[in-house]
């Protein structure tokens, strides 16, 4: 029987790292609990927050079911987190944007979240 190759990783690795570990920051789950919810060792998923080991498939729907999250949360638009035509995707990636992303969702009018989302990008100096 032929053994297989180990992935190299990749940058959409280290997306889909980073990702976790900001999903699981913003929930405050420990890399232990999480860890130890998967059935792996601390350091295996410090490795993956890190991208330096590809997540496989059934290991990425555990996680985003851990976190309460689509998988796509975790991978980006399309399932891919390398194929973007902005670099804002690296603001779901701090437990700041997090942290908007809530106050948005708590607005009680589309009127107030438009007003939101117009002075964010001002303040960032990009248009709509």
């Amino acid at each position: 029987m032929r053994r297989r190759r180990p992935q190299a990783p990749t940058a959409d690795d280290a997306m889909i790292g980073a990702r976790i570990r900001a999903r699981r920051r913003a929930q405050k789950v420990t890399q232990l609990a999480l860890a130890e919810a998967l059935g792996i060792t601390f350091g295996q998923l410090r490795q993956y927050e890190k991208g330096r080991d590809p997540i496989g498939a059934r290991r990425l729907q555990q996680i985003a079911s851990l976190l309460n999250v689509p998988v796509p949360a975790l991978c980006g638009p399309s399932g891919t987190a390398g194929r973007t035509r902005t670099s804002a995707l690296s603001l779901p990636d701090t437990a700041g944007a997090m942290r908007l992303m809530r106050a948005y969702a708590a607005l009680p009018t589309p009127r107030m979240k438009r007003a939101l989302v117009n002075l964010a990008e001002r303040m960032a100096g990009v248009e709509a």
